[in-house]
């Protein structure tokens, strides 16, 4: 009993191992609170980015898995004594967010965008698409960075130093700073072709496969901005079809002429039997 009166004063097991986390230097704390070490890594920031020269682009698309519209990627370089907090992930961050960031993103970045339409990515299939519209991006930046980091686990087939980074957007500031650029210019973009393509909902999935969306391609069917490509969506396209009925025409002179009904001719094979009989000794 004196030893449980004694670790609860001293606040218990869980006491004891933060202050053993604190002494190893995993944690800090002060008089305001807890606080996460310098020594642990910090999501979104530039720490994988102080190994590569300068000016440094981050590269990210937004746009691969929708059923309809194109796919967008952004470049983006970051004045690194001159950028708005809070950049993160674009899939992070909500819509007002995200807005607020792109307006300050490109006031005070250089930036750019590149697009793979839906043409292309059934042409080219999604994969090289995406990396069709990054190149674009980096291309339209308008001068040439001396390093590129792109999100994924590939690079587009370029001749420039490049890296990628798995899940690099919620790593990297200037991925991150990129993927906000190409999330909204390709919402925007949607919510363009929303009004042109009323009933899929477009201006609230951006082309994802949400219920609204399936249900608006099975009553309404596809639309010009439709992947076809996807199996999911050639499915459905196919799945809607009716098959189609062949009519062949007949003369008017045939179809009510008399016809002597068919019948099979019977052969009548008359058959000899020799029926052999014996004779008796006279």
């Amino acid at each position: 009993m004196r030893a449980k009166r004694a670790a609860s004063r001293r606040g218990g097991w869980k006491t004891r191992l933060f202050h053993s986390f604190c002494r190893l230097g995993v944690w800090t704390h002060d008089r305001t609170g807890v606080q996460e070490s310098d020594s642990m890594p910090r999501r979104c920031s530039f720490k994988l980015e102080l190994d590569y020269p300068q000016p440094l682009a981050g590269v990210d698309e937004a746009g691969c898995a929708p059923l309809a519209g194109p796919v967008v990627a952004g470049a983006c370089i970051l004045d690194r004594d001159r950028f708005p907090r809070g950049i993160d992930d674009s899939k992070n961050l909500p819509i007002e967010k995200r807005e607020a960031l792109y307006a300050k993103l490109v006031k005070c970045s250089a930036w750019a965008v590149g697009i793979a339409s839906v043409e292309e990515i059934d042409q080219l299939n999604i994969y090289w698409a995406r990396m069709l519209a990054m190149s674009r991006a980096v291309e339209a930046l308008g001068l040439e960075p001396a390093w590129v980091l792109v999100d994924g686990n590939a690079c587009p087939k370029w001749q420039r130093p490049s890296k990628a980074i798995v899940d690099g957007d919620a790593k990297c500031r200037s991925i991150a700073a990129a993927s906000i650029i190409a999330k909204v210019t390709r919402d925007r973009i949607m919510a363009d072709h929303a009004r042109d393509y009323p009933g899929y909902g477009w201006e609230r999935n951006r082309g994802y496969g949400t219920p609204e969306h399936w249900r608006a391609l099975h009553v309404l069917g596809p639309t010009p901005l439709h992947r076809r490509s996807f199996p999911k969506v050639r499915a459905a396209i196919d799945g809607d079809r009716q098959p189609e009925l062949v009519f062949e025409e007949i003369p008017a002179a045939e179809s009510f002429a008399p016809h002597t009904p068919a019948v099979e001719s019977i052969q009548i094979v008359e058959t000899q039997h020799i029926v052999e009989q014996s004779h008796s000794d006279a």
